[in-house]
């Protein structure tokens, strides 16, 4: 080997412009992206600005704008998924003339429950709904405490719902179907009166409360329940049904938001067969009247939930 030094003449650092082998210094480092200087942010590790670059780190967008875009879309096709689902369950359900007696057009939702898709797609809509209705995220667990059924046909899909909610399922009962200590409502009917009940103990004062059924006519049992809730200390909500008769206006006697799947049928209907209104009910219940729209609910007290049928 030669002792003559070697120079930076001869043999440049890796990284000298005129540089052009291989470097012999362990110490030379190329200043490259993988590599960046000290002195200088590394690309590959710097966040892109939000305001000049797209998530990706490219120029041409925010990362607000792009996430406001994001939701947007994402509130879209829920839309456009609540839509379709609304049409499938419309679908599934069967009409029967003159049941459980002449002159009431049944509506029978009990397909929905005998297939597994049907089921599904209601379960679905309903939560899309509620979603929308009360601000809530699908598929994450709602600020909603309790879902409230009503009897019987709230029982159906309210569990189901009250899973997919992360939220609890308290039933309202006819008078003297339910144990222990019980909040009574007595509410008029055509022809007499009824009441529902809920245990005193169903949930926790200040919970929030969202009441389901499958229908909502005159708005008479609606309200009643919606008293028991406030009457145990439950913040009521809303109401929210598969099925409304528009017709006879029975959201306007309940003091709460509500919110409906389906437009049931039509007063139209009635009148084009030459039946009045009190002929033509659906869904096979006892027959009300759009007199009782009008009449206000009792609340019975206590005492009344002790009184054995």
């Amino acid at each position: 080997m030669s002792g003559t030094p070697v120079s930076f003449d001869d043999h440049p650092p890796h990284g000298h412009p005129s540089n052009t082998g291989p470097s012999t210094q362990k110490s030379d480092k190329p200043s490259t992206a993988s590599h960046a200087p000290d002195t200088k942010p590394d690309p590959t590790t710097t966040a892109p600005h939000t305001k000049l670059h797209a998530p990706d780190g490219k120029t041409g967008g925010s990362i607000e704008d792009a996430a406001q875009g994001k939701q947007s879309t994402t509130s879209a096709a829920g839309a456009s998924k609540l839509a379709s689902l609304k049409a499938k369950v419309k679908n599934g359900l069967r009409q029967f003339q003159d049941f459980p007696e002449k002159g009431i057009l049944f509506e029978d939702i009990m397909p929905l429950f005998a297939s597994h898709a049907l089921h599904t797609a209601l379960i679905d809509a309903m939560e899309l709904q509620i979603a929308d209705a009360f601000q809530t995220q699908p598929g994450e667990k709602s600020e909603i405490d309790v879902i409230v059924g009503l009897e019987s046909r709230g029982f159906l899909f309210g569990p189901a719902l009250a899973l997919r909610l992360g939220a609890g399922f308290v039933p309202v009962r006819k008078q003297g179907k339910l144990p222990g200590s019980c909040e009574t409502v007595t509410y008029k009917k055509e022809y007499g009166e009824d009441s529902f009940q809920m245990q005193s103990d169903a949930f926790e004062k200040g919970q929030k409360v969202v009441i389901i059924d499958d229908i909502i006519a005159t708005g008479g049992t609606a309200a009643a329940a919606g008293s028991l809730v406030r009457k145990i200390g439950g913040t009521l909500l809303g109401f929210v049904f598969l099925m409304e008769l528009d017709f006879l206006k029975g959201r306007d006697k309940l003091d709460a938001p509500v919110f409906t799947l389906l437009s049931g049928q039509e007063e139209s209907s009635a009148e084009d067969s030459g039946e009045t209104l009190a002929d033509k009910m659906p869904m096979g219940m006892t027959r009300e009247s759009k007199e009782e729209a009008g009449r206000p609910v009792i609340n019975a007290g206590g005492s009344a939930a002790e009184q054995k049928p």
